[in-house]
């Protein structure tokens, strides 16, 4: 019996489920993925040492050699100075997380405090303020912020899209779903704010991206033979993945507009 209450309770929500409100979960599980990654390695939490956007750890490999490298002889230099470390350290986009030996992670938005808690034998090559070097240099998440900010104001926007409401016939005698079409400068409004929303994802996506790859190849070659970097896929899988949906929130509010206009022009004629 319950089962079937849930089904029928299911099946009367439906029928009022508007497009807006498609959108408006759409947008809502854009905000949601975004906000993960700017609070990636910001805590110990479980899972949020794992979104980050590169880390560099210490790990014995045979080095590469090229022609270009004037002195190959650096790498024994940089690996008797490296000797036993196994420290990694993870940047996320406002704090750092240290694994000093293997265990747990040590998170903070404060590189000197995560410093002061590594012994100079775990940490010969001063990885820890290389990466708070990358967070404070390089890494930009004020567009993600004002891109939450204005999806936040489109879904309140799209709130106030009328739904579906029963009306009295009076030719016919019985109640009929009505449900009136949007405003067009709120529809308006949403549609550029959103869509300002997916150029700034865009730009803070792509500068994460290329920005991780770049600053993690560098370390690793500079590192040659005693350090490894690698960019965090997790962050990049939520950065596009929210990019995506506020691109689909987009083309449906556009259509919707373009829907709406064709309309009033069909029932003008």
């Amino acid at each position: 019996m319950p089962n079937v209450r849930f089904a029928v309770g299911i099946q009367r929500l439906i029928p009022f489920l508007g497009y807006h409100h498609v959108l408006m979960i759409l947008i809502a599980a854009a905000i949601i993925l975004l906000s993960l990654l700017l609070a990636g390695c910001s805590s110990s939490s479980p899972l949020i040492p794992g979104i980050f956007l590169i880390s560099l750890y210490y790990q014995s490999y045979t080095p590469t050699y090229d022609p270009a490298q004037v002195d190959p002889g650096v790498t024994a230099a940089i690996a008797n100075i490296v000797g036993r470390a196994q420290l990694e350290v993870r940047v996320g986009y406002f704090g750092l997380c240290v694994n000093p030996d293997g265990g747990s992670f040590l998170c903070s938005n404060n590189a000197t405090s995560l410093a002061e808690q590594v012994s100079v034998d775990q940490d010969p090559l001063n990885l820890i303020w290389v990466a708070s070097t990358f967070k404070d240099s390089i890494v930009f998440p004020y567009l993600l912020i004002v891109a939450i900010i204005l999806a936040f104001v489109t879904f309140l926007l799209l709130a106030t899209f009328p739904g579906w409401h029963e009306e009295h016939d009076a030719r016919t005698g019985s109640d009929i779903d009505i449900k009136p079409f949007p405003s067009r400068p709120v529809s308006q409004v949403a549609l550029a704010l959103i869509f300002i929303a997916s150029i700034f994802v865009l730009v803070s996506v792509l500068w994460q991206h290329t920005a991780s790859v770049a600053a993690a190849t560098i370390a690793q070659d500079l590192g040659n033979g005693s350090v490894k970097s690698g960019v965090g896929t997790t962050a990049m899988v939520l950065g596009w993945f929210g990019f995506a949906l506020f691109i689909v929130v987009t083309i449906g509010l556009l259509v919707m507009i373009l829907s709406i206009h064709l309309l009033d022009k069909l029932t003008d004629e």
